[in-house]
């Protein structure tokens, strides 16, 4: 009998996802590069225990449809490559196609978007399985909601630091972005406290 084997899927996506999501900081690192690729103009962040209970990212970027909000979760799928020769003149922040696929995979995620005002979707998603798609009603933009962090890996849940730390880790994250982006506003609130307002120069 073969003592090697293949993992299920699930299994895969847990572990792929510890590349990508170290820390609710990684989390915010990979939203915020969607929101800044996405053109976003304003970008709020929005924090409950240090980012391991909630994250949360809103920017007024260009949004999407229904079929793209629900393509967006699948690994490799990503609207800024198409081909290898596309590797040479990437311009865009990320272009993988892994980021919202590996966080949906250890979390509950629930996204809203919409490329028109009031015409929006609502997709969510726990450890990877979609569990609602709808029409939302919202502004254009995308709104990323990330809640328990690594509730399905207890041992990758174990390692995170103290809330102050992770909370630290999050705000340098967003701070190097607003030094980087002077022309995109951005706003850092930690259980209802603003805790960073960078407006765009």
């Amino acid at each position: 009998m073969s003592r090697i084997h293949l993992l299920p899927d699930h299994l895969v996506s847990q572990i792929a996802a510890g590349e990508v999501v170290e820390r609710p900081a990684s989390v915010v690192k990979e939203l915020v590069e969607n929101s800044l690729d996405a053109g976003a103009g304003i970008v709020e962040v929005q924090l409950e225990g240090g980012g391991k209970a909630r994250i949360s990212v809103a920017d007024d970027g260009v949004g999407m449809g229904r079929d793209d909000a629900l393509l967006a979760f699948d690994r490799h799928a990503t609207s800024k490559i198409g081909s290898f020769e596309d590797l040479e003149r990437v311009a865009t922040l990320g272009f993988r196609g892994e980021a919202l696929a590996t966080i949906a995979a250890v979390a509950r995620v629930e996204l809203t978007t919409a490329e028109q005002p009031g015409e929006g979707h609502r997709v969510a998603i726990e450890g990877g399985r979609v569990r609602a798609a709808e029409p939302f009603s919202r502004p254009r933009g995308t709104t990323i909601d990330v809640r328990s962090l690594f509730f399905n890996v207890p041992a990758r849940r174990k390692f995170l630091k103290a809330v102050q730390t992770e909370l630290r880790r999050c705000l340098e994250v967003v701070q190097g972005y607003a030094l980087a982006r002077p022309d995109v506003q951005f706003q850092v609130f930690h259980e209802g406290r603003e805790l960073l307002e960078a407006l765009a120069a």
